[in-house]
């Protein structure tokens, strides 16, 4: 049954300000004045920069008495480097607050140079773990509003960048609070035009963020509730919003599914953002598309401590015969369907640097969320099978 895409449009507050709904992008404007902000830059990536998207955010805020500049020299994986020329950008504009516009990459970006655009510290001084942050007066950190083009990282709705070290060739997260955006425009008319590729390793992201949560050791009922639900609206309509990428319904059901991962892994993350991280930085790597293509093998490892887990979410989802087995075989069904990889080879990655991936993996902050607490060489060898598509038992 097709719902109305009219009903599809609210505003929620959880974790933070959503406005949501097809169209909504024209409300940028006078949001930016509710916050207070005369003087935005908005950041973005440079494929969006030179979209007719971004001209219509350019109108809203215009309509509104508002000016921009727009910085987007980002990469797909961004740098450091990324965030200090952004800074400078802020800093010589004279600019009052951030439009975090884009994907992942572009809202990591913005909402790391929100927070270091009064900083003399270096960005990875601030990293998760590390109590640096508490060293920034929340005053100097501008207001930020996100505006998703993407349905996969949630990174919207987040406290926290994945910005990568180039000197060590390392993904590190950099957590601040003031990084929560103070309101989201999520209009899935954005989402548009997205290839079919890019929407199902986004897509695919998403439910490895709900998965990972759902999974994870820690007590978090709330998150464990969002979790579930997000991954049911995964099952229904990322086939859909691949299928056909005007279909609106799945598209606003995706993005939902995608600000659901990224609130309910505040339970925690696991073994495939573990891997993704160290392989997104030593091989600068699509995020989404490695944890699609890592999903399985981690799936499988943790096989005794999640498979009654397993089967009361195959219930859910409606899967016949639910278990470990028959939510394992949706997982790889789906990524077929959607045209996923079913191993890393395909990516070009070989197994050169097992090692180093499985100590790297380790290391990552992701692993504590991990169901089974995994060594290096546990990692290394779930890396081993990922390139080989050993899926095995």
């Amino acid at each position: 049954m097709t719902a109305d895409i009219n009903l599809l449009t609210g505003n929620w507050n959880y974790p933070t300000a959503m406005r949501f709904g097809v169209g909504r992008l024209q409300e940028l404007g006078n949001t930016c004045k509710e916050f207070g902000m005369k003087n935005p830059l908005l950041v973005t990536d440079p494929d969006l920069a030179v979209l007719p998207m971004i001209e219509a955010a350019r109108t809203s805020c215009s309509d509104a008495g508002i000016g921009f500049g727009i910085y987007s020299d980002i990469k797909a994986n961004p740098v450091g480097r990324n965030v200090d020329d952004g800074v400078a950008v802020f800093q010589k504009g004279g600019h009052d607050g951030i439009i975090a516009f884009g994907g992942g990459s572009g809202i990591d970006a913005a909402k790391a140079i929100a927070v270091m655009s009064a900083q003399t510290k270096g960005v990875f001084e601030f990293i998760a773990g590390g109590d640096d942050w508490e060293d920034i007066d929340p005053s100097e950190v501008p207001p930020i509003i996100a505006v998703p083009t993407t349905s996969g990282t949630g990174s919207e709705v987040g406290r926290a960048s994945i910005i990568t070290d180039e000197d060590h060739h390392i993904k590190r997260i950099v957590f601040n609070p003031k990084m929560m955006p103070v309101a989201v425009i999520a209009d899935p008319a954005l989402t548009i035009g997205l290839p079919k590729m890019i929407t199902a390793a986004t897509g695919m992201d998403a439910l490895s963020h709900n998965l990972e949560a759902f999974c994870s050791p820690h007590f978090h009922p709330m998150a464990e509730g969002i979790a579930i639900e997000g991954i049911r609206l995964v099952k229904e309509f990322l086939p859909a919003a691949c299928a056909d990428g005007g279909n609106l319904e799945a598209r606003s059901q995706m993005m939902i599914a995608s600000s659901m991962g990224a609130t309910a892994f505040q339970r925690g993350l696991g073994g495939m953002h573990a891997l993704a991280h160290p392989l997104g930085a030593l091989y600068d790597a699509h995020h989404g598309m490695l944890n699609a293509i890592l999903m399985p093998y981690i799936l499988i490892r943790n096989q005794p401590r999640i498979e009654d887990r397993m089967a009361r979410l195959a219930a859910y989802l409606g899967l016949e015969s639910p278990s470990f087995d028959s939510f394992l075989n949706w997982v790889l069904a789906l990524r077929q369907e959607v045209g996923i990889p079913n191993d890393l080879s395909a990516l070009e990655i070989d197994l050169e640097k097992k090692g180093l991936v499985g100590q790297m993996a380790v290391e990552d902050p992701s692993s504590g969320g991990n169901p089974i607490q995994l060594t290096a060489g546990d990692y290394a060898s779930v890396f081993e099978k990922s390139v080989l598509g050993d899926l095995d038992r």
